[in-house]
């Protein structure tokens, strides 16, 4: 994708009002996400955990389902011999609990026996000593097995994962201490092992009649762009969604940049779905147990500060903010790890008891219900200029945040569709190169309420 300088300003006088047509084919139908990842909830539970509205203890999954929410994700470690948790025999508990309660499955392969994230990725130990050709077929008869496994028990998830918060190379440590020194990607061997997956996910889902929408999952904003550019450079290709690692205290970005790279990502990559499919926010600054609170002071902003209604207010904000820019939902990380009597790694109880949606007795917070909140969701606007011979056509405008978009040939039009918030107001221009976007017409749209055609004009 081209960066384009600005489209050239017209007088008032000289500005083309666009007529807006209804789209002869709407195409409103669009899922969005509303998930929670309940990776600990079985954990949880086994340590005495409850949760429920009223305090009369309820299913947890039917908690979140009557919440609104339409997705569960969970983590799958390769053999954490450290727990007995997030393996294949958990996870598939928890997928049958899913199920049980209507709630599709977002499948989130490490390709660890331990934590994968932005700050190391640890290749399984039985796969640490073999060549990358090895390490490559491993990666996809695990994922092949694990997913035909599940299916075999009509558990075939609904979205896949490739990795989690992959911003090095896929399993490219077999040790990590904090404050080792970044390496550099290896992108053949990198592509490689990303591509066996998705190849994986793609030959399971033709075997079994369903096939799982693929995700790549980058922690933090800053990173994503530039990372998916060099993995597109690399060949990594077949995937269907981009998530985003979305923390206020691991980010350099304030939210209005989050949603700048989302719109970015969805010109640069228009075939894609793009999720925070992480995020958090702590309702409160206490502690239950004498765990240290991974969330505090410097995970909030001063518009939320550290209430319930904080809390919840922050979710609705980023979904919308996410839908606005052309994002297609928000999952929230680790809702469910209340603290208990029992101990971690890190000590007894939890990181995160002050960023779940219950309380320290285990009854509901308003965030819970954050997926039935009121939202604006956009509409499909298509973009067309009359196909008279031209090699190409590009579109831009402030709606694109400056880049240069290729326009498809098709009927007799070369067109660009795009998801739009009702009532926007956006300038678009077309032209056959991204150099010449700069002095093409810019025509002023407001963007209705439903689908719609917006013809543009190049001369």
């Amino acid at each position: 994708m081209t960066a384009a300088r600005p489209l050239r300003a017209l007088p008032a006088a000289l500005l083309l009002m666009l007529g807006v047509m209804p789209a002869a084919e709407a195409r409103e139908a669009r899922t969005y996400y509303f998930g929670s990842d309940l990776s600990y909830v079985n954990e949880m539970e086994d340590c005495g955990a409850t949760y429920s509205r009223d305090g009369k203890p309820e299913d947890v999954y039917a908690l979140f389902k009557s919440s609104g929410a339409n997705l569960v994700r969970l983590r799958l470690w390769n053999d954490p011999n450290w727990t007995a948790y997030s393996n294949l025999a958990d996870v598939t508990k928890a997928m049958k609990r899913a199920r049980a309660a209507g709630l599709p499955v977002l499948l989130d392969f490490h390709y660890s026996d331990d934590w994968a994230d932005g700050d190391k990725q640890l290749v399984p130990a039985a796969w640490a000593h073999l060549s990358t050709d090895q390490q490559v077929e491993a990666l996809y008869k695990f994922t092949y097995d694990t997913l035909m496994t599940l299916n075999a028990q009509g558990l075939m998830p609904d979205q896949v994962q490739v990795g989690n918060e992959t911003n090095g190379e896929m399993m490219g440590s077999v040790t990590w201490k904090q404050g080792d020194p970044v390496k550099p990607i290896n992108w053949e061997r990198n592509a490689r092992l990303f591509n066996a997956g998705i190849r994986a996910v793609k030959d399971a889902g033709a075997k079994a009649g369903k096939t799982p929408r693929i995700m790549i999952h980058i922690a933090q904003p800053e990173n994503v762009e530039d990372w998916f550019l060099k993995a597109t450079r690399a060949g990594i290709a077949g995937y269907d969604l981009i998530g985003i690692s979305y923390y206020k205290k691991w980010s350099k970005m304030d939210m209005a940049g989050l949603g700048a790279v989302i719109n970015r990502l969805r010109h640069t990559y228009p075939g894609k779905d793009i999720v925070v499919v992480e995020t958090a926010y702590p309702y409160t600054d206490k502690h239950m147990d004498e765990n240290v609170n991974l969330m505090g002071e410097y995970s909030t902003f001063p518009a939320y500060g550290f209430s319930p209604e904080g809390q919840a207010r922050y979710l609705h904000d980023l979904m919308q903010l996410t839908l606005d820019n052309g994002g297609a939902g928000v999952v929230y990380w680790e809702p469910a790890w209340v603290s208990t009597q029992c101990k971690t790694r890190w000590g007894s109880g939890s990181n995160w008891e002050n960023a779940t949606f219950f309380d320290f007795t285990g009854k509901a917070l308003p965030a819970l219900d954050w997926p039935k909140a009121q939202y604006v969701y956009p509409v499909e606007m298509t973009f067309r200029v009359k196909d008279g011979g031209q090699s190409a056509l590009f579109v831009s405008g402030d709606f694109t945040g400056g880049l240069a978009v290729p326009m498809t040939r098709e009927n007799g039009w070369f067109a660009y569709r795009s998801w739009q918030r009702p009532g926007t107001s956006l300038l678009a221009g077309a032209a056959e190169t991204p150099e010449a976007l700069k002095d093409a017409p810019a025509s002023e749209i407001t963007v209705p309420t439903k689908a719609a055609v917006a013809t543009l004009s190049t001369k």
